[in-house]
């Protein structure tokens, strides 16, 4: 039995993948979809990746493409000597399966899937449903262009589109399901308006604090909202029109200085933390940076909304005067401190126990437990 075929075997025994997809991997294997030159992580590299080509190293390659592990197909947008910023990947085999079974598809259904990228989920699902059911819009032309050809090559025939997902497509609408590769910070109402009622729209969806929820919505009739719930922890690259801004600090605003109220570890505890803080925070990304010399002792955590305020945390001696520092005319430690409680005092919710409504206009509204139980005070609504 060759990698691949156990793989399967793995996916099926632990129920990531049922027996409806298990025809479609076996037709459209992922390392058909593997472009021979991709990316993994080095700490030796200046920008964090060595690439791996499988004329060099097949067998590596090889074990790579029919492993459950992501695999970085394209860095920077395609751009040569930029920073090292993973833009485009096959993801996990078991996260795929998942992803699809969600979707709750038959036969005869049609489907739109957004972010083409290698091109191995439209395989997937033209292997299931039949290439003239799907339609799959990628925004990168040379990546398009690369799918396009390897589904060509395993005698898949979907349409592919080079277009911005966010507006769906149209002219092949109404479908039965879309299904989206890239997260996103709002749900496109076009997505809601292209699938017919009773329709699916799974995506990863996220805040600029926790890209972390993958959301299952349902949509309503026409003039009605979709409702859905996060049914798992997924993070994938963003939708590149809603990638969050860069942590940026300030030139000046107003400014305080003081101990931290809460172990900045707290901050990001574990996703579902995360996640219910950066619902009451959203617009508010953090990163982290340290001293060469001194990681330990000198790490902090940096905030930033993109429009002015800043502010700095060490996470050692984070109870002393000098240990928090804010700019800008937001105090976003304070906001990330407020929000801790906040999810502290609802019994520290998981995240599959919140939901989205996505009213017909566009307008979203995350909720706890019960579309009634709306996330007061988040910047969401």
């Amino acid at each position: 039995m060759d990698t691949y075929a156990r793989l399967l075997d793995e996916l099926s025994t632990s129920g990531a993948l049922g027996e409806e997809w298990r025809g479609a991997f076996e037709r459209a294997p992922r390392s058909a979809f593997i472009p021979d030159r991709v990316w993994i992580q080095a700490k030796s590299s200046p920008n964090g990746f060595v690439r791996l080509d499988r004329a060099v190293d097949p067998e590596r390659w090889e074990g790579l493409a029919d492993s459950d592990a992501v695999v970085v197909t394209q860095l920077d947008d395609g751009f040569e000597e930029g920073p090292g910023v993973a833009t485009s990947s096959a993801s996990l085999p078991s996260l795929v399966a998942m992803m699809l079974g969600r979707l709750g598809l038959s036969g005869g259904d049609r489907v739109l899937d957004i972010g083409t990228g290698t091109g191995w989920t439209a395989g997937l699902l033209a292997a299931r449903l039949g290439g003239d059911r799907v339609t799959t819009v990628e925004v990168d032309p040379e990546l398009a262009a690369q799918a396009e050809a390897a589904l060509r090559a395993q005698g898949l025939s979907p349409t592919v589109v080079v277009a911005d997902g966010l507006a769906g497509w149209e002219a092949s609408a109404p479908y039965d399901a879309i299904h989206s590769t890239a997260a996103v910070q709002r749900v496109p109402a076009e997505w809601v308006a292209q699938t017919r009622p009773g329709g699916v729209i799974v995506t990863p969806w996220g805040t600029t604090y926790a890209n972390a929820g993958l959301l299952r919505l349902v949509v309503g009739e026409p003039g009605e909202a979709a409702h859905g719930r996060f049914v798992e922890n997924a993070s994938f690259m963003w939708m590149r029109a809603q990638r969050p801004h860069a942590v940026t600090r300030p030139e000046a605003g107003p400014e305080h200085r003081g101990p931290a109220r809460l172990d900045p570890d707290l901050a990001i505890e574990n996703v579902h933390a995360a996640f219910g803080i950066g619902l009451r925070i959203s617009g508010v990304r953090y990163a982290h940076t340290w001293e060469p010399e001194d990681p330990a002792g000198t790490a902090r955590m940096q905030l930033s909304d993109g429009a002015g305020s800043w502010a700095s945390i060490r996470y050692v001696r984070w109870e002393e005067a000098d240990a928090v520092h804010q700019l800008g005319p937001r105090r976003l430690w304070d906001e990330v401190e407020s929000a801790r409680l906040w999810w502290e005092e609802r019994g520290k919710p998981e995240l599959t126990r919140f939901g989205l409504t996505v009213h017909p206009e566009g307008r979203q509204v995350v909720w706890l437990d019960d579309p009634r139980h709306s996330v007061s005070g988040s910047r969401l609504t």
